[in-house]
């Protein structure tokens, strides 16, 4: 009780851990993104100084009417000119486009082509010029009528989705280590039923051998001999059980059987030992059809099926078993008039633990989906079933010459 108290504090104390870790990693990640963003902001309003100055210097020397002026704007121009990251358009105050810098996509090329002869901007531009006001407020350039908008560098750009790729990640690797510790109890849990089983075969073993016991000594009692028959025979099906528990876990031998005599002793072991108010009816091919078969895993199969329908019909109506076969396959099914199965849990109800019997434990259409699946190589399903008239189940095994 200690241990699994401390191995679950240990995993609670992992998880707070990883979920404090990865919270400060998403904070830095917010942190950097911002502070990248206020030096973007930082260079943009150097670069609206830069302007401005050139801005002046064109006035002067208009006014002036000499180029002396422009030969000081070294420092200027190569302020602009190392932009070459962000995205920018420069705007003059009668609504007509000045400059523009590191617009790359095509529709942005085709539009600035298309205005630079009349400066007037289009629909397309107007559109970025928007996206830009979003992104960044805009700068409005000293003792001038011009104003820069300006977008996100595409570094910048790339980085914002930096958290999103982050949780990604975390939820990959959250997803493997959750499917990981699933298979791993899922494994555990296998043992655990895997040792049970084998320790329940052992049990049966010895009043099992005393029943054989005691049987010889009725034998000479002038008891009547159909009543040994019969204790006999539950004695040889108690020998299959305890076999059936004791090969838990390991894999079965496979041989050339006649599915269609196998199946029949089954059918009618269960049949002389079930209530007399269920109507049992058999249908099967007077021909031999062989399988490779475990032949004491699928009786347990036919008999999970055969008692599934029992407890469906809750002890009264019809239950029939069919055999048919074609040339690869042959094709058991078992059909109950019980309660029926809603179409949605046509696949929960092999699910281990599914059940609708109060005293069930669900692990007998389990059981038979790994008998004849891994076990087998074949198929079982719900063939078809309808609420308040009945299921067929089907088997599928392939035949072998």
């Amino acid at each position: 009780m200690a241990f699994t108290i401390n191995r679950n504090m240990t995993r609670w104390i992992i998880i707070v851990a990883s979920f404090i870790i990865i919270s400060l990693i998403l904070w830095n990640t917010y942190v950097f993104f911002q502070n990248f963003k206020a030096e973007e902001r930082s260079k943009m309003e150097i670069t609206s100084f830069a302007q401005r100055d050139i801005f002046k210097a064109i006035e002067q020397s208009e006014i002036n009417n000499s180029d002396d002026i422009l030969a000081d704007l070294d420092l200027a121009w190569k302020i602009l000119d190392n932009n070459n990251t962000t995205p920018m358009i420069l705007m003059n105050g009668d609504s007509t486009a000045s400059t523009f810098r590191n617009i790359i996509t095509k529709t942005e090329v085709d539009s600035i082509h298309a205005i630079k002869e009349s400066k007037y901007v289009d629909e397309n531009i107007k559109l970025l010029i928007s996206q830009y006001g979003k992104e960044n407020k805009p700068i409005k350039i000293e003792n001038t009528n011009q104003t820069i908008y300006y977008g996100n560098s595409s570094l910048l750009n790339k980085l914002k989705y930096y958290p999103l790729a982050l949780l990604l990640i975390i939820l990959l690797f959250a997803a493997v280590a959750y499917f990981f510790y699933k298979s791993t109890k899922t494994a555990d849990q296998n043992k655990l039923w895997t040792g049970m089983a084998k320790e329940t075969a052992h049990q049966i073993g010895t009043p099992l051998s005393s029943l054989v016991g005691w049987t010889e000594i009725l034998r000479g009692e002038n008891v009547n001999p159909d009543y040994l028959v019969e204790i006999e025979k539950d004695i040889t099906r108690l020998q299959i059980i305890t076999d059936r528990f004791s090969k838990i876990g390991s894999l079965p031998t496979l041989k050339r059987c006649d599915i269609v005599k196998e199946t029949i002793e089954s059918y009618d072991y269960l049949k002389s030992r079930s209530s007399k108010l269920i109507d049992f009816e058999i249908s099967a091919p007077q021909e031999k059809l062989y399988v490779n078969l475990n032949d004491q895993l699928f009786s347990w199969t036919i008999e999970n099926l055969v008692k599934n329908a029992i407890d469906a019909m809750k002890g009264r109506g019809a239950l029939k078993l069919v055999i048919t076969n074609d040339d690869k396959y042959v094709k058991i099914t078992v059909e109950d008039t019980g309660k029926g199965i809603s179409k949605q849990s046509y696949n929960s109800v092999f699910q281990p633990g599914y059940t609708t019997n109060k005293r069930g434990w669900g692990l007998g259409l389990s059981l038979a989906k790994r008998i004849i699946e891994d076990y087998h190589n074949g198929k079982i399903k719900v063939l078809n079933s309808e609420i308040g008239k009945g299921t067929t189940m089907q088997i599928s095994l392939k035949l072998i010459a």
